[in-house]
């Protein structure tokens, strides 16, 4: 059970103040593995007290940026500063950072409290120090009743709990999380989630996480990287990344959307009119387009923000669809809708189930409308 935390949460954007200094400098980074270029020219800031997401595929390098934050790899051009001081010749052991990998490499031989006192007794630290400094820790991460038991005696979450409390035991200015949470089943990630973001907030240490999980990226970030094939595609809070993507790919890879191709037939100062698929139906947007009529654009609008309907939405001749239901999925709190329209391609609504029903109004083969406002669509350029 998570439990609540009665700190007053302020709001917190350091990268909008013009006089904050960025805890990390990352410059014009690029590295190769012999002709295979893994980091290309990348430039990114990281605030001090951020909790920063590295998000993307596999293969798009996040990874191997965290390693050289971490000091395991080093840039082939370009510079990494942490705290004002440029890491090119600093190694790892001496970097202000810990790195909790994915697999968590806890000591099978030792028990929870021996495996967060290891790094501490590699540093020599007096025994009092050391025992003060554990007993935080557990305290920390809730395992009080663990101390004494080994790895295998515990859970997957536990494990989890005691390699982050081994990372952060050195007070490290900086902590990267590589995949943290993707041993963990879906309810206990989710709980873990919340318990990463208390603990970031109660220490106010700067956590970068890699991820692949969307949903695990919006949750715990304050600002989230999105990564594709070595660059950054877009770097934003999560609300501005999922409800303004600047892009096709961005708004595909977060989470689930609509895209449809069109051409700008109107532009007004607060909305533009953009003709889609093969029938030039129109659609109206709650913003203003910098594009020429004619142009080419796409439109996109995520499921949970159209509705179906069995009969045509009053007193609207844009954003309305027509098609066939083609498959329905109940979630619980949500049905989806797989509506494939009149020049046979397919959309998806999600709808929030209010009432308690045991049949759909609306089902398979029905004929129906899909209907939106004009604020739920993005219009992207490329």
């Amino acid at each position: 059970m998570i439990e609540a935390n009665s700190q007053e949460h302020t709001v917190f954007a350091p990268w909008n103040e013009a006089d904050k200094e960025p805890f990390v400098r990352i410059e014009n980074v690029t590295k190769k593995f012999g002709n295979f270029v893994a980091i290309d020219n990348i430039s990114l800031n990281i605030f001090e007290r951020e909790f920063y997401a590295l998000l993307g595929p596999s293969g798009c390098g996040k990874t191997t940026l965290l390693r050289m934050l971490a000091g395991f790899e080093i840039p082939t051009s370009g510079r990494i500063i942490i705290d004002g001081e440029d890491m090119s010749k600093v190694p790892p052991h001496k970097r202000p950072v810990n790195m909790m990998f994915q697999s968590y490499a806890l000591f099978p031989h030792m028990t929870v409290e021996q495996n967060i006192a290891f790094g501490l007794k590699q540093d020599h630290l007096p025994k009092a120090e050391i025992a003060d400094q554990v007993e935080r820790m557990i305290n920390l991460v809730k395992l009080n009743a663990f101390a004494k038991r080994k790895p295998e005696q515990l859970s997957g979450g536990q494990r989890q709990r005691v390699a982050l409390a081994r990372s952060l035991a050195k007070n490290p200015k900086m902590l990267l999380l590589d995949e943290p949470l993707g041993a963990l089943d879906k309810k206990l990630r989710e709980e873990t989630q919340f318990e990463l973001m208390n603990i970031q907030e109660k220490l106010g240490i700067t956590f970068v996480i890699v991820t692949h999980d969307q949903e695990e990226a919006m949750t715990v970030s304050s600002r989230i990287a999105v990564m594709d094939s070595g660059t950054v595609a877009q770097v934003a809070p999560p609300a501005e990344i999922y409800e303004f993507p600047n892009s096709r790919k961005v708004a595909d890879f977060i989470g689930d959307v609509n895209i449809f191709e069109g051409r700008v037939a109107d532009v007004q100062a607060d909305s533009a009119q953009i003709l889609i698929n093969a029938s030039d139906v129109p659609v109206r947007t709650g913003r203003s387009v910098e594009a020429a009529l004619g142009e080419t654009v796409w439109v996109a609008v995520r499921p949970e923000k159209m509705i179906v309907s069995l009969n045509p939405p009053k007193n609207m001749t844009e954003n309305v669809l027509k098609g066939e239901v083609w498959d329905i999925g109940y979630l619980g709190k949500l049905s989806v809708y797989h509506v494939r329209l009149q020049d046979k391609r397919m959309v998806t609504v999600a709808m929030t189930n209010r009432y308690r029903e045991t049949e759909h109004t609306i089902t398979w083969e029905d004929s129906v409308y899909v209907s939106w406002a004009p604020n739920a669509s993005v219009v992207l350029m490329s």
